[in-house]
Formats: C-alpha cells, sequence, structure tokens
C-alpha cells in the first residue's frame, strides 16, 4: 500500500501535525497529514486531494517537495488493523504553500510543533523515521 504524508511548514520553525481520532487504528497518536494513493493517482495528486478532505485546504502540486520515506507493514487485524497485514511504503512531502487555513476535519486535533518536538511525541512507528527525514532535510535547507 502505498501513502503520502505532508508536513505543512508554516515557515515560522512550525510544522502541523494532527492527531488521529481515538476509534481509527492508531487512534490517539500523533501523524502528518495524508493518506492512501488511490489507483490511477500519483503520490502528489493524493497529496492534494487527502489535504483537502483531512485539513480543508488547497496545495498546488507544484508546492510539494519530496523528503523521505518510510516502508513497513500495515497492523494486522487481530492487532486493531483492518484485514491482514500488507506491506506499507509512506512518501513524506513537505508543503510552506497553501490556501485555507488547517482545520481538523477528520482528527481528534491539530498542532503546530518545532521539527525538532514532532519525534517526542506518540507516532504510528513508521512516523518514527519520517520525522527524523524531516528535521534533516529542514536543517540542510
Amino acid at each position: 500500500m502505498l501513502v503520502v504524508a505532508i508536513a505543512l511548514d508554516a515557515g515560522d520553525g512550525s510544522v502541523l501535525m494532527q492527531r488521529r481520532d481515538f476509534g481509527a487504528v492508531h487512534g490517539g497518536l500523533w501523524e502528518f497529514p495524508g493518506g492512501k494513493v488511490d489507483p490511477g493517482e500519483t503520490p502528489e495528486q493524493a497529496a492534494v486531494r487527502e489535504l483537502s478532505e483531512e485539513l480543508g485546504v488547497t496545495l498546488d502540486i507544484g508546492s510539494l517537495e519530496a523528503v523521505g520515506f518510510a516502508s513497513g507493514h500495515t497492523v494486522p487485524a487481530e492487532q486493531g488493523g483492518k484485514g491482514p497485514s500488507r506491506p506499507l511504503v509512506i512518501l513524506l512531502y513537505v508543503c510552506r504553500s497553501w490556501q485555507g487555513v488547517p482545520t481538523a476535519l477528520e482528527a481528534a486535533e491539530l498542532a503546530w510543533l518545532a521539527p525538532g518536538a514532532i519525534a517526542s511525541l506518540s507516532m504510528p512507528p513508521l512516523d518514527y523515521p519520517l520525522a527524523e527525514a524531516l528535521g534533516r532535510y529542514l536543517s540542510a535547507g
């Protein structure tokens, strides 16, 4: 399964994170906004669609900067997942320009955090290497 995650960078040293609804898989954990790439979509198209659905913001594909990826497996049903465990790849993008005010349309809450503070959050396992990649990317550029 291919998934996109987007780090909205406010330009003031903060990045947007969202807390998963408590009834969802990994409920109550923090994550980068995003979601599954649908059949026929590019990852960038999925990023634009997902942030519109989840946050009510509009992104331009050209504003997405590829940062890195993490891979692993989905949570199996016996551990609260939605079916058998499957391979999972999450692609992380940074976006510094969007239209609208991010609103928690599908999440329990949102928070703007310094990139260095993200790794201390309780997150799904694959979000930790994404947070590390984001820190390296932002400190290099």
